[in-house]
């Protein structure tokens, strides 16, 4: 008797039992469908692009920023900051005549070439981008290239010096998929001693150089005066000839015709005759 009594109760826990249990297994399934969800989705920021792995292997360098997809444990998404990057060092270095540089300060602005992504990351690791490629190479070049100048060049010539240092650092790291944006000498300090000097002969040569302008000034001026006497002096000699000629001419009329002194009176004549004057006789007397 009492064991039919007890049978009602044990249902009822049965039921209570199940109803726990298939609560249990519903929250674990949704607590699973909202872990697969999470999973399921990453989200890429402006600036990055998104490389896709599946089981370590590259399968997606190019994920733009936003939402995307991938699978749950079987795959995963590593976000690259492709926006540009900058590079400062101090470092020293030694010109063509064996001058110290003591402090040259750089710095280098680049990015990487998307199109070559999975190459760099294959082969060198985007972690290891300014370690391994960046710093050897742009100190190496940098250094050699200060090396090529004199010291005085190089403080006479330093845009080009800085130029031709982008242009070989960044055909170096074009090749591994690394854009060089620019590139700047933001310092070139030699010894102090050795920067008055050249100071003082920059100067000297200014000053000589307008010494030198005074003096082609002043022979310019000397010349054009030589050149003012000479027109002068040529044009009074042209001028006395022409007088001599004059009177060459006169004196030939005059001795070919005797009146020909009296035709020049005539032309000269104005026509006036000239009033008396005094007591004097005078052959012109002018009638009223």
């Amino acid at each position: 008797m009492s064991m039919n009594q007890n049978e009602p109760i044990d249902l009822d826990r049965r039921k209570r039992q199940k109803g726990v249990m298939r609560i249990l297994i519903l929250v674990i399934f949704l607590a699973l469908a909202a872990i697969i969800s999470l999973t399921s989705f990453v989200t890429i920021s402006e600036g990055y692009i998104g490389v896709k792995y599946r089981f370590g292997k590259i399968v997606a360098d190019n994920l733009q920023p936003g939402l995307n997809f991938k699978i749950p444990v079987i795959e995963n998404v590593v976000r690259v900051d492709v926006r540009e990057q900058i590079y400062e060092a101090d470092t020293n270095a030694y010109t063509k005549d064996t001058q110290t540089v003591e402090n040259l300060r750089f710095k280098l602005n680049y990015y990487y070439d998307q199109s070559k992504l999975s190459d760099l990351i294959r082969n060198v690791g985007i972690n290891n981008v300014e370690s391994k490629l960046v710093i050897p190479q742009v100190l190496s070049i940098t250094k050699n290239e200060i090396g090529q100048f004199k010291a005085e060049e190089l403080i006479q010539n330093r845009t080009v010096v800085q130029e031709n240092i982008e242009q070989k650092v960044s055909d170096s790291l074009g090749l591994n998929g690394i854009v060089v944006a620019s590139f700047a000498l933001e310092d070139v300090d030699f010894e102090d001693g050795f920067e008055e000097a050249v100071r003082a002969k920059v100067v000297a040569e200014q000053d000589a150089l307008k010494m030198q302008n005074k003096t082609k000034e002043a022979e310019e001026k000397a010349r054009q005066t030589v050149i003012s006497a000479q027109a002068q002096a040529d044009s009074q000699r042209i001028e006395a000839e022409a007088q001599a000629y004059s009177i060459q001419v006169v004196q030939e009329q005059l001795v070919n015709s005797p009146q020909y002194i009296e035709y020049e009176k005539i032309q000269k004549w104005n026509g006036q005759f000239p009033q008396a004057m005094g007591e004097t006789v005078n052959p012109f007397i002018a009638l009223e």
